[in-house]
């Protein structure tokens, strides 16, 4: 049975920590594995503009042996002549995996659908699942176990970080809280979703509209860019209803001393985090970006292994 990756919880907490696990061996020797030797070829397709998932996919892919074909949809029939469950019926006779940067959740489970390569989510207007293993490793590099740590994010709640982050903290046993605006809140049923996860691992979520209450004592800050792709002509709204969701020096000292700063990146300085908090000793965001090389290099060993 074909293995995918379009949404966090698509691992179970061992399959999660078993990817961390070779994560961190691969940062140790990024040569230890070789499955894509031959070599073998992974389509890497982008809807959207990209630097870290664009470099880290193409340098991990070239590390494990393989060679990554990038391709945008604005250049290939999938940009509109061809369905996604068509175009993957063409690339996995010739590919090992898709990986594929989007919009619509659904066009990436329309490619994953019968297809008999693993199919990876790069990024989807709801969730942004690659980017939270590096985000845990991350976490887990600095901090120790993820299991009881409490951490929360602040800003844009229907984010698809957010979406993410409540269901890999879930899986990971984490308490997770999201501090947002009433009018940006996450999906509830991703929130269902995370709920039932936690029960099970030990972990919580918990949605709160004071960002001072939702940081005061946590281990992990978290925040995201207010003005995603796609969402530029709401700006001007946005940094009215988010601005007291800023993270600056202030809100980051109610959290524990040694609590990490993350940030996915790009960041828009001045905006949603200040430039004394993302440069600062707590930030960890220079880590982070690295560990998508390796995250993601752990999770396509893993699931070309169940493969």
């Amino acid at each position: 049975m074909t293995r995918h990756f379009l949404r966090d919880d698509d691992l179970s907490p061992l399959e999660q920590a078993e990817i961390l696990d070779l994560a961190l061996e691969l940062k140790k020797d990024r040569n230890r594995v070789s499955p894509l030797a031959g070599p073998k070829t992974v389509a890497v397709i982008f809807d959207k503009s990209s630097t870290r998932t664009r470099v880290s996919f193409a340098v991990g892919i070239a590390d494990l042996g393989g060679i990554p074909l990038i391709i945008s949809t604005a250049n290939s029939q999938l940009g509109g002549k061809e369905s996604p469950s068509d175009t993957a019926r063409v690339l996995e006779r010739q590919v090992a995996a898709i990986v594929w940067r989007t919009y619509a959740q659904s066009g990436l489970e329309e490619m994953a659908d019968g297809t008999t390569v693993p199919v990876i989510n790069a990024l989807s207007d709801d969730f942004h699942p690659c980017q939270l293993l590096a985000d845990l490793l991350t976490i887990r590099e600095h901090s120790g176990e993820l299991a009881g740590l409490t951490l929360t994010f602040v800003g844009d709640g229907a984010d698809n970080m957010v979406h993410s982050y409540l269901l890999a903290g879930a899986t990971a046993g984490m308490h997770v809280r999201i501090a947002c605006p009433d009018g940006y809140r996450p999906m509830d049923a991703v929130v269902a979703d995370a709920e039932a996860i936690a029960e099970k691992t030990g972990g919580s979520i918990t949605i709160y509209s004071d960002p001072v209450q939702a940081v005061a004592g946590v281990d992990v800050v978290v925040t995201d860019t207010w003005v995603s792709m796609g969402k530029e002509e709401e700006k001007e709204q946005r940094l009215l209803d988010l601005g007291r969701y800023r993270v600056d020096a202030d809100l980051m000292a109610l959290a524990k001393p040694e609590a990490l700063f993350l940030h996915c990146l790009p960041a828009d300085r001045g905006y949603e985090v200040t430039a004394e908090v993302i440069d600062g000793p707590q930030s960890v965001i220079w880590d982070e970006a690295e560990n998508r090389l390796h995250a993601q290099k752990a999770l396509m060993v893993w699931l070309l292994r169940q493969k």
